[in-house]
């Protein structure tokens, strides 16, 4: 078994390993599998949502694994439904209901929907779960730097975490040196390209032959010196082991380069003005 992924201390002080298992679009049952496959494979943090629909799966699959609930690092995002201050908490309450927890470690707003107008005060309630030491961590996901400047100015708490789509391709340097400049950690989804042929690019696949990696572990290790923490989604155990054996090798600053000169800038990237849920 690889060793465990080391970890980040967020700004409210709970350490958050660097690789976890991303569960989107699983399925209960799928869920259930690939959580406790991973978590035997060494995963010690696993992302849901409300929105995946899988929450009960990822719950019993933390369950069935039989690793002590402290030794891992659960992460779950509420959805425009329950943006106001009072019914942060109400979701907080039916996630860990679905996941049978007590206590989630971070807790995330899945997107900002500004046409509600609502997302300063759903976090708002975070803020109160974590003030009421119901929850590790707060933090957002799909928020712009415009976003987080409006939750920063009404409330003056940080988010632990920023959740976006980040991969060599779409690497989103504004947003991350906004997060830097705040103190808040960039936490990359669909790190290896959601739809597309990433993995497949030649600078990509030279790479990882002239390593002896596989793309997937070349493209991880970028995130991971970026100072990302990451969460590639899989099914598969043997993928699973591969995207955890990642600690043990590092790329120069050449093929750091070579890696984030696919930029494409952000027109991939759903806009979190006009998509949400």
């Amino acid at each position: 078994m690889p060793p465990l992924a080391p970890t980040i201390r967020l700004p409210h002080g709970a350490d958050m390993p660097r690789l976890g298992l991303g569960t989107w679009p699983m399925d209960d049952a799928e869920a259930e599998r690939a959580v406790a496959q991973a978590i035997e494979l060494g995963y010690r943090s696993v992302d849901t949502a409300y929105a995946y629909g899988n929450e009960r799966g990822v719950g019993r699959g933390l369950h069935a694994s039989g690793v002590a609930r402290e030794e891992l690092f659960v992460t779950s995002k509420l959805n425009a439904d329950w943006h106001g201050v009072d019914k942060v908490g109400e979701a907080y309450d039916m996630s860990l209901e679905k996941l049978g927890l007590d206590y989630l470690d971070l807790f995330l707003i899945h997107w900002p929907n500004p046409w509600l107008d609502r997302y300063v005060d759903a976090y708002r309630g975070l803020v109160r779960l974590l003030e009421d030491g119901r929850v590790r961590a707060i933090g957002v996901s799909n928020f712009t730097p415009a976003h987080l400047d409006r939750i920063l100015a009404a409330t003056d708490v940080a988010p632990d975490v920023d959740q976006i789509e980040l991969d060599p391709t779409r690497t989103r340097a504004a947003a991350r040196a906004y997060h830097a400049e705040h103190g808040i950690v960039t936490e990359s989804y669909s790190p290896l390209g959601q739809g597309s042929d990433l993995l497949r690019q030649p600078a990509i696949v030279g790479l990882a032959e002239a390593r002896g990696r596989t793309p997937a572990q070349v493209v991880l290790r970028w995130h991971l010196q970026l100072g990302l923490v990451t969460i590639p989604k899989s099914t598969r155990p043997e993928r699973m082991r591969e995207n955890l054996d990642v600690f043990d090798f590092e790329l120069t600053d050449d093929e750091m380069g070579a890696l984030s000169a696919l930029d494409r800038g952000e027109v991939d990237v759903a806009d979190p003005e006009s998509f949400g849920h």
